[in-house]
């Protein structure tokens, strides 16, 4: 078998405020949106920026954290792996996702002085590394969630 990795980190700004909600297990997950930006020179030389807009998923304990203390804005660094995901429309039509499963979100910085400044938040579900652990229904048992009708797109079950 080829060898394969499937890593991800990203480090930028959530675009909108962390959506909290529970499996029907009990299991929190958490959806937000980071903003990440490139900076380049394109081929006569201009300075350009490219931005980015990736969608994070967190599960458990890490999940509830995210829930309360991120807020649009805010700087994270998400360490995870890319997830894909397929779903049908109610008029039939085919979509497809790719999403980032966070395994460690870290705080950084602050949006405002009412926020704490740069640190990490200990959580109870950690492992010794620190990292979120997921469980056996994790991602899989999100598709159960029917949150379409709340997101007024139609196009993203989340």
């Amino acid at each position: 078998m080829a060898a394969s990795m499937n890593k991800v980190f990203l480090m930028g700004n959530l675009t909108r405020d962390p959506e909290l909600r529970y499996v029907p297990s009990g299991s929190a997950v958490v959806n937000f949106s980071v903003a990440v930006n490139r900076t380049y020179k394109d081929t006569a030389g201009e300075r350009k920026e490219d931005t980015s807009f990736v969608r994070v998923v967190v599960w458990g304990k890490m999940a509830e954290i995210c829930g309360e203390y991120l807020t649009k804005g805010r700087a994270v660094l998400v360490e995870g792996r890319l997830k894909s995901r397929t779903w049908e429309t109610p008029e039939g039509q085919k979509r497809n996702a790719m999403d980032v499963v966070a395994t460690n979100v870290q705080f950084l910085g602050t949006r405002d002085k009412t926020q704490q400044s740069q640190r990490d938040v200990p959580f109870e579900g950690a492992s010794k590394s620190g990292k979120a652990e997921e469980s056996e229904e994790s991602y899989n048992g999100v598709d159960s969630i029917d949150v379409g009708a709340e997101s007024g797109d139609g196009q993203n079950p989340f």
